[in-house]
């Protein structure tokens, strides 16, 4: 049984020291020296850095993003539904009927999000 665990040592093994390599490496090749506030800066085209380097998202960004992820899941669901549906539409309805309550369970939390307003991008 050990034998068939033995690559995956070996990966992990190399993985590890490769790790361990480039971190070596970095740290002899490296540039070494005094730090000072001018090294720490970011570089801006040589012009001075003003305001905060990230600007901030708003909240309705990433909720829009959330809910994009959310409903466009919906399709990949759908398509192997679609397939059994295609070759089973003779034998049983319950293919039908279980999709369709997923569907409207989905329809549930999409008016619900747009009740909440979690679509609108007005201020």
């Amino acid at each position: 049984m050990l034998r068939e665990y033995l690559p995956v040592l070996l990966q992990i093994i190399v993985a590890m020291l490769f790790a361990a390599s480039a971190l070596l490496v970095s740290v002899l090749v490296g540039a070494s020296g005094k730090r000072t506030r001018a090294k720490d800066t970011a570089y801006e085209c040589g012009m001075i850095p003003q305001g905060e380097a990230q600007p901030r998202f708003s909240v309705k960004f990433y909720l829009v993003a959330m809910l994009f992820i959310l409903f466009d899941l919906e399709i990949v669901f759908m398509y192997p539904w679609a397939v059994v549906y295609k070759d089973a539409i003779k034998q049983s309805s319950l293919i039908f009927w279980s999709m369709l309550s997923f569907i409207s369970i989905l329809m549930v939390g999409y008016i619900y999000a747009l009740k909440k307003g979690a679509l609108e991008f007005r201020k």
